[in-house]
């Protein structure tokens, strides 16, 4: 395994920006998970909230964006995560996958992995990334036990920024009391180079993961 990639310049601390809330979701390429997660990701909060989905931007301060632990920089995602996301109403235009750097951790208030071993060289990358790095479905588990009354009241932009921070913070709380009940429980394996049947059934699943997920950071339920 290559180490991790680091980029020159790049500051040790986290710059404070409380007006943005970044979710990063990663995978290996960032050529058929993480595009999945991502624009469903946009495409739902776009539709909870009542914003255009332009450029990753959902709401004022509500930007979701993906990266590959081994990204193929520049290249477009592949043509069935491509067709699943127009099968589920979402733009796969314009993207293009990115290999993920220190700026991007640094940047982001929720990093969301497809697998354990993406978590992990995530969170070796430094950058006191543990505390808001999860996957998918671990943070879906973890995120299905926090109580919606005890979070900010999403009410306004700023509101769903605060509210998203403090989920992050109660999620990350209760992370050693909510195990996964099988190692495969927190996986969403990879479709690449399988039919395109298997890449339904994965954006299926990323679909429900993401749906309990959506909720809280929104406090707005799907909208069926």
């Amino acid at each position: 395994m290559n180490p991790p990639p680091t980029s020159g310049g790049i500051p040790a601390a986290r710059p404070e920006r409380p007006e943005v809330f970044r979710i990063l979701h990663v995978s290996t390429g960032n050529v058929c998970r993480s595009p999945i997660t991502e624009r469903l990701t946009r495409h739902a909060l776009a539709h909870r909230l009542g914003r255009a989905d332009t450029a990753g931007l959902t709401a004022p301060g509500m930007i979701v964006e993906s990266a590959g632990t081994w990204g193929h920089e520049g290249a477009p995602m592949e043509e069935h995560a491509a067709a699943v996301l127009r099968e589920r109403g979402a733009d796969p235009e314009g993207f293009l996958a990115r290999e993920l750097l220190d700026e991007h951790v640094i940047r982001a208030d929720l990093v969301l992995t497809a697998t354990r071993d993406h978590r992990a060289q995530v969170i070796s990358m430094g950058h006191s990334a543990g505390l808001r790095t999860f996957t998918l479905k671990e943070f879906t588990r973890l995120v299905r036990a926090i109580d919606p009354a005890t979070l900010p009241p999403p009410g306004s932009d700023q509101g769903v920024v605060e509210r998203a921070h403090a989920l992050v913070q109660a999620a990350a709380a209760l992370r050693g009391w909510l195990l996964a009940p099988s190692p495969d429980a927190d996986e969403v394996y990879d479709p690449y180079g399988a039919p395109l049947t298997y890449f339904r059934n994965v954006g299926e699943e990323i679909d429900l993961a993401l749906d309990p997920v959506l909720t809280a950071l929104t406090g707005v339920p799907a909208l069926h």
